[in-house]
């Protein structure tokens, strides 16, 4: 595999190229998939802006608000590696009111939000209407392999070691989940585009070598 460094703010640049550059007249559906360890959010903030400047409309979702209620996520207690690779993303609700609104010819009315985790509670968000040539950013974990449908992928990669040393304490239950996602994913070969972020001060585009 062929490694390129590249700072920061030329990823982004790099990205957002490459995000603008399809049709105005189409949605573009983008997944920034990472452990939180790797920070998907933050690469999903600092691309809006970009977006904007060069015509798009930018919709921003995460993963996190839509995850499925606690007596779902917990059956099988609250460290079951298992249970949080397979049960706890609301895959369904991602796809119907997320991701299909934005295939050719829907309506484009998108849920920006679900569930919020923190009462257990649904969000009663309002939809939210993004133009046609708008684009969505999707940042989560473990979204790659799930049959979800998404114009260009993303994926942050965390060597073991690094994901190990850089996931906090009360998280580390959730590292065999990720071993099991790259066995069974393989996200580095599944992603259209893949970020080395073992030092997210300098991080590297990987590519076939």
């Amino acid at each position: 595999m062929d490694i390129r460094p590249i700072s920061p703010a030329h990823l982004v640049e790099e990205l957002a190229d490459r995000i603008a550059a399809g049709p105005r007249t189409s949605w573009v559906r983008v997944a920034l998939d990472g452990a939180p360890a790797a920070h998907p959010e933050r690469l999903a903030e600092e691309l809006v802006t970009p977006l904007r400047l060069r015509g798009r409309e930018v919709m921003r979702v995460s993963a996190a608000d839509f995850l499925r209620p606690a007596s779902l996520r917990f059956e099988y207690g609250k460290t079951d590696p298992d249970a949080f690779y397979t049960d706890w993303l609301d895959v369904g609700a991602l796809g119907r009111e997320v991701l299909g609104p934005l295939e050719p010819g829907r309506s484009g009315k998108v849920l920006p939000t679900l569930w919020d985790t923190r009462i257990d509670r649904a969000t009663r968000a309002p939809y939210v209407t993004v133009p046609p040539g708008g684009v969505l950013l999707l940042d989560g974990a473990l979204l790659l392999g799930r049959w979800l449908a998404f114009d260009l992928t993303v994926h942050l990669w965390l060597s073991p070691g690094a994901l190990a040393r850089r996931t906090a304490e009360g998280e580390r239950w959730t590292l065999p989940a990720y071993a099991r996602y790259e066995r069974e994913v393989g996200p580095v070969g599944a992603a259209d585009v893949v970020v080395r972020v073992d030092d997210p001060r300098h991080p590297a585009l990987a590519g076939p070598g």
